[in-house]
């Protein structure tokens, strides 16, 4: 038998945890630190109460998947063992590096001390208590213009409260400017102060201090300015990039160790990433797992092949966008809004749990055709230049 070890219980990971049992002669362990499969792409709901952001693992995980709940602490690849936070260690011939993406590090004088982070479940389930238990008419501060900035926003001025939103540069910055009037319209609708072009220059009790000496007061600041990578591959001694992502060549594949691949928000193919995100998450999930499979085969992986729809934002339960993009995922005019909007973007939600579902019932089900053709150009200028952290 061949045992393979999955870290991280994400989006990518499931569905390539998933994939590999298309094989009788493969065992699959997923290691993660949480016994339920968290919808990351619902948390600004958990934080508004409108959902709870978790799927049983029962529900989208194959039978044949052993799941540890745990945390991996380092991999050796000498010896092929993953340790684990509660002691001991798992053996493996191929690891998939799953391990996703969590609050970056913010660098802002009194963030990590006086602001609210909302990339984990852990963190949203904090923020939704303070929430909870500030006042009704309570200024709410939420810092950072992208997706999730604008989706906690608007969920919580739907919700009755009084929010500004901190861009540090422009409001959606992913959009195209047909789709940002949009959803600035719809904000102002809401309520919602924006402040664009202002960076956040110190964060302490009751305001945000901007770099150009003014202040947003209130009573609480959630922080949704970036995200950034664990740093277990690092630890580990596998090369990185210089947001710690481990770096792959273009099947996936570790560039330190051919038994490793990885998937998700922290993979780093020939130091190009991809967009964080579960849209890029559950096509380089099965790619990874692909790639497994067919070293397993005795034959070479296949490059990535991963092509972007666009991006889709709630803005309160009423409505929403799905601003349109090329396959190189950028945006372009195109988009659909308003009630329209809300629902496909809970199809796209609701949908992205049922291709974990079906992966599970039938592995190797889910078909890869997405190609962004402009890719092996920006790889090749990228490898002119590719910084390597080791």
């Amino acid at each position: 038998m061949t045992e393979v070890i999955v870290i991280g219980g994400g989006y990518a990971g499931v569905l390539a945890a998933n994939r590999l049992t298309s094989r009788d002669d493969v065992t699959v362990t997923l290691v993660n630190p949480r016994p339920s499969f968290v919808e990351r792409i619902r948390l600004h709901q958990l934080v508004a109460g409108s959902d709870d952001a978790v799927v049983d693992y029962k529900d989208v995980l194959n039978e044949r998947v052993e799941l540890v709940v745990d945390t991996a602490t380092a991999i050796d690849r000498d010896a092929r063992t993953v340790s684990l936070a509660g002691g001991g260690t798992l053996g493996y011939d191929y690891l998939v590096y799953a391990v996703g993406s969590r609050s970056g590090a913010p660098e802002v004088p009194g963030a990590d001390r006086f602001a609210y982070p909302l990339a984990t479940l852990e963190e949203a389930e904090r923020l939704r208590q303070a929430v909870d238990a500030a006042p009704a008419d309570a200024a709410l501060t939420v810092v950072g213009g992208g997706a999730t900035g604008i989706e906690t926003a608007a969920e919580l001025a739907e919700a009755g409260r009084t929010v500004t939103l901190v861009c540090g540069g422009r409001l959606g910055p992913y959009l195209h400017p047909n789709g940002r009037r949009f959803v600035a319209k719809r904000l102002a609708a809401l309520g919602v102060t924006v402040v664009e072009g202002a960076e956040a220059a110190a964060v302490t009790a009751d305001a945000v201090r901007l770099a150009g000496g003014s202040e947003v007061r209130g009573h609480l600041t959630i922080w949704a300015a970036g995200f950034g990578v664990p740093d277990l591959a690092a630890r580990s001694g596998l090369s990185v990039d210089e947001a710690g992502r481990l770096l792959t060549d273009e099947t996936l594949t570790s560039v330190d160790d051919d038994r490793i691949v990885a998937a998700g928000d922290a993979a780093s193919p020939s130091g190009l990433p991809y967009r964080m995100g579960c849209q890029s998450a559950v096509q380089l999930g099965p790619h990874a797992a692909d790639a497994v499979l067919r070293r397993i085969e005795g034959g070479r992986p296949e490059a990535v092949s991963v092509g972007f729809a666009g991006l889709c934002v709630s803005l309160g339960r009423g409505a929403g966008i799905f601003q349109f993009a090329r396959k190189d995922d950028t945006a372009i005019r195109f988009y659909v809004g308003g009630r329209a909007g809300a629902r496909l973007k809970e199809f796209v939600v609701t949908h992205t749990v049922k291709q974990l579902a079906d992966e599970a019932r039938k592995p190797g089900a889910r078909v890869l055709k997405a190609k962004d053709d402009s890719r092996l150009q920006r790889v090749q200028a990228a490898r002119e230049n590719q910084p390597v952290h080791a």
